[in-house]
């Protein structure tokens, strides 16, 4: 058997992990000097950090000025069931799956909050369900990118303008480097942790005018956690949209994550966000097509994601295999490359198939991913000759 040569080009970076993902290029620890630590965040200066997270998310991901944003509890989890407990039962749902997170959603509206009037559409890892299908006159609920199954939804054509129907996108690992239609999303949520190297349990929630107008004029039949209430006597509560949030969150996280911001501005803003995010893409799409035993897990191109980049091997050495037998020659490669300081977190998530996953967001640079697939290539052939 051929022995690949080992590679010489190391990336400078080895965090390839999908959440927390890697911190911007240059980051210190020199970027939190301004954190403003053991003060209350309900201070005028406290409160004044939180307002520049939401004013500069607001700007730089084109959210129109109508849409209300906010920073809450528990990250993009937080985020979305806050949504879901405020928003779902007014109407029939329809509700999409099809990997690890969408599954949960559905999960959370069938075995939770128990709606009735429900349409589930779910494929498997790779695939997406029928988008034609869906009714957007009722409610939905979707993630935007399938962060386990590397499968992003392709565009927002699907949705009509004059819906009368919710929908809730569940958009963590799409934004800052997907193009997302705002006018065709009523609630989008995310958080600091994916995409932009921000640390975690700190989420954020925009709500379209509709979205906005059925908190008012609908209440849930169910009882709302604390940490999920926005509303207060049938009106939108404007403090967490005005910087006030709904429990404490973390300083020192809120400078990191308005450092990150600031980079993104002086780099040129969303278009060079998305710009970096696809040319990692395209750089795992050069090393497939030239490599004999991967293919991305995403079954057609329009659906790859370009931020969660994610390829199975189709060596008939290795699809013979027992799914454990499997899931172990990719964690051994994986120990191989910690080891080795090229890559950190590169085995998918255990619900989907045996495959990697390489973290393409604009935070990492091209040259690190195209030297990161030079070395997964070198330790999974030097695995395979050592099975």
């Amino acid at each position: 058997m051929t022995i690949v040569q080992r590679p010489t080009v190391k990336p400078n970076n080895p965090c390839f992990s999908s959440g927390p993902c890697a911190k911007r290029p240059g980051w210190s620890f020199d970027s939190l000097s301004g954190a403003m630590l053991g003060r209350s965040h309900r201070s005028h200066n406290g409160v004044a950090k939180i307002l520049q997270v939401i004013e500069k998310s607001k700007a730089l991901l084109r959210i129109p000025k109508d849409y209300r944003l906010a920073l809450v509890p528990a990250s993009d989890t937080g985020a979305f069931e806050t949504a879901m407990w405020s928003l779902l039962g007014e109407r029939g749902v329809d509700v999409l799956g099809w990997e690890t997170f969408g599954n949960l959603w559905i999960f959370d509206v069938t075995k939770q909050l128990k709606l009735k009037d429900l349409r589930v559409f779910k494929a498997p890892f790779g695939s997406i369900p029928d988008l034609s299908q869906v009714d957007t006159d009722r409610d939905v609920v979707f993630v935007w990118n399938g962060t386990t199954s590397g499968v992003k939804v392709p565009n927002g054509d699907w949705i009509k303008s004059e819906r009368k129907g919710l929908t809730l996108c569940d958009a963590t690992s799409a934004v800052f480097a997907m193009d997302i239609p705002w006018d065709k999303l009523d609630v989008v949520t995310w958080s600091w942790q994916k995409t932009m190297g921000g640390e975690a349990a700190h989420g954020m929630l925009a709500l379209s005018p509709r979205a906005v107008e059925r908190l008012e004029s609908y209440t849930p039949p169910w009882p709302i956690p604390k940490i999920f209430r926005i509303t207060k006597n049938g009106k939108l509560l404007d403090d967490p949209f005005e910087g006030k949030t709904i429990n404490t969150p973390s300083m020192l996280c809120v400078e990191d994550h308005l450092d990150a911001l600031k980079w993104a501005e002086n780099i040129g803003g969303l278009p060079t966000l998305l710009k970096r995010s696809a040319s990692n893409l395209k750089a795992a799409e050069d090393w497939v097509s030239k490599t004999e035993w991967a293919e991305f897990l995403p079954e057609r191109p329009d659906i790859y994601s370009n931020t969660s980049i994610c390829f199975k091997i189709v060596d008939p050495w290795f699809t013979v295999k027992s799914v454990e037998d499997q899931r172990k020659i990719i964690k051994d490669s994986e120990k191989i490359l910690d080891i080795e300081g090229i890559a950190y977190e590169i085995a998918n998530h255990s619900d989907a198939p045996a495959s990697y996953r390489l973290w393409g967001g604009a935070t990492v640079e091209t040259s690190d991913i195209a030297a990161c697939l030079e070395w997964i290539n070198w330790a999974y052939l030097n695995v395979k000759s050592q099975t």
